[in-house]
This record gives structure tokens, sequence and C-alpha cells, in this order.
């Protein structure tokens, strides 16, 4: 499970600094995460510190990790702890206003028992439910042996993922972009739900696209078209400073600055808001996951350059009403 966390560097990460830039523009943070074990710790305290570090974060979302699991009773029912430990831990904050736990969808109806548990330990916070379907067959990209194809377009899965649209949650959803077109089924056989797809869609720089970066981008963007027709996905624009995104500044002597994300962002983040729309896209800071390239504030600073030319209207969905209104903020 360790090797399920970032490896955060905070000297290195303090090497670079910046102004921030547009302090006052309001901003939802879409996508985060919560920590607190031996092997690693991103609690509240340190998501204070980021969201504190002079962007205007109004609140934010929390998206599940494998954190806090109960140790004992229903193995089905053990995920709620989570959504017990991130209540207790926000209470009275806006910190992680929306909750989004995790439920086995293989249950298929049998998830609804699962379901009304988090909404009842989220005491008004828990909004729905993330997959993590990711696979692939190069063990450079994927475990061996974690996980398997198709899993989205198993029945029973389908059946739960209905399940939620009739309860008004949502599901997120974290694939590769080899996975699109099963997303693209998914959301087909399942209208009555919104399907959030984390991380621009998982576009992949390692393993066999290792150098082949133009390729997966003409792949990506032809399969973010044919999504874009399904009315109930929304976008989150964000997840791009992971390693296995494959620009490797991790690996740099130091931080890269928000103009560098910008440059290298701006095909993945441009093409999302032309094919969905400012209505159906959302920034994110998928932190700490990709505080592993960069700062809160740099990471933000680059949002807002690439979002440079919107208008107030069109800046206002981007960074904070498109998350309010998916996750009933």
């Amino acid at each position: 499970m360790s090797s399920y966390f970032p490896h955060l560097h905070p000297d290195w990460l303090s090497l670079h600094q910046e102004e921030v830039l547009e302090p006052a523009l309001p901003i939802i943070d879409a996508h985060h995460h919560l920590w607190e074990t031996p092997a690693f710790t991103y609690a509240r305290a340190q998501l204070e510190e980021d969201v504190g570090s002079g962007h205007a974060v109004r609140a934010t979302v929390f998206v599940e990790c494998l954190s806090h699991y109960r140790a004992a009773g229903s193995e089905v029912l053990r995920p709620v702890g989570e959504t017990v430990y991130v209540q207790k831990s926000c209470a009275g904050t806006p910190l992680c206003a929306g909750i989004v736990g995790w439920a086995d969808l293989q249950l298929g109806d049998r998830v609804m028992p699962v379901l009304e548990q988090h909404i009842q330990a989220g005491q008004g916070r828990f909004r729905g439910v993330r997959s993590r379907p990711t696979w692939h067959a190069d063990p450079a990209i994927h475990t061996p042996g974690a996980g398997h194809a198709e899993v989205l377009l198993q029945p029973q899965v389908q059946q739960a993922v209905r399940a939620l649209g009739r309860l008004g949650l949502t599901l997120d959803l974290w694939v590769y972009h080899s996975q699109l077109g099963d997303v693209a089924r998914l959301a087909a056989a399942c209208p009555g739900t919104t399907l959030v797809l984390n991380h621009c869609g998982g576009p992949l720089g390692v393993g066999p696209y290792a150098g082949q970066r133009q390729a997966v981008l003409n792949d990506w963007r032809s399969q973010m078209q044919a999504l874009a027709a399904h009315r109930n996905i929304v976008v989150k624009l964000g997840g791009l400073a992971m390693p296995r995104c494959g620009f490797g500044w991790h690996e740099a002597a130091r931080p890269v600055g928000s103009e560098v994300l910008t440059q290298a962002w701006a095909p993945y983040i441009e093409h999302c808001i032309a094919v969905f729309g400012v209505q159906r896209c959302m920034f994110e800071s998928n932190f700490p996951m990709d505080k592993t390239g960069c700062s809160y504030v740099t990471l933000w600073n680059a949002f807002k350059r690439l979002a440079g030319g919107a208008s107030a209207s069109e800046k206002a969905a981007l960074f904070e009403s498109t998350a309010a209104r998916v996750y009933r903020l």
C-alpha cells in the first residue's frame, strides 16, 4: 500500500517560489486526498497549509484514497470508515465540503446499503463514489495482477452506477487514456448518472508511451471528442503533474514554474474546454499526488494562466461554479 503514496520533497519544492496570480479569484478545489498513516501523512493540517498559501480557495472536495477503512465488520462496509474520518477531520470548515468515497461497484444493486451508510456517515457532505478501474497490460504502467480489463462494462457494475444516479450521487472515474472507450460505453448505459472523469482522462507518457507524446495526444483528443457527446460526463482538469504523465518534472534539479506547466498542459486543458465547455470542466489540485511535481501556488497559477483568455463568467465556471453544481456545494 505504501507504493500508492506520493514521494514528496518539501525542501525541493521550496526552491521555487511565485507570487500568487489573481489572488481574489474564488476557487473550489474539486479533487484532493487525505492520509494519516505511519507510512505517509497528508491530513487536515497539511491541506490547510496548502489551501492557505495565497489562492482564494473557498471549499474543497475530498476524493477517496484507501484511507482509514474500518478494521473489522462487513468487508463491503469497511470503506465507510474513510467517510467517517474525513467528516470528523473537517467538520465545521469548508474543507472537504464534498466527500467522494469508495464502494465495490461489482455488488450491483446490493451496493445500496453501502451508499446509505456513506450518506449517513458524511453528515450532509457525501456526494458520490469513485471507481479506479485503471488497468494496462504493460507492467511499466500498471502492477501485474491488479484489476482487469473492461470492468466498467460488467452488467453488475453498470447496475451499481445506475443506483448512484437514483440517489443523486456522482461517479468519479480514474482511468488511463487507453480505457476511454469503456467510459463512453458506461456513459451510454447509465445516462441518469453524472460521470466525473478524473485527471483529463489519464493521458500516459511512460512505458510504451514514453517518447510518443504527439501520438498519445492525437489518440486522446479523438477519444475525448467522442466522450463529449455524452452529456452526463464532466471532466476534472488536472492530474498532469503525476509521474505517469511522463513530463519528468519530479526528477529535475529544481521545480519548474507555472509558465512551463502552462505550456506543457495547454494542449490537454484547452482541448477539454473546447469539446466539453466550461460548464462541464472544473480545475482540481489532485494534491498531494500532483505535489510530487509542483507546489499548490505554482499549480493554481498555471491554471490561471491557462484560463487567461476566458471571460469572467467562464473563469467562474472553471474555478468554482461547475464544481459547486456537480457536487451540490
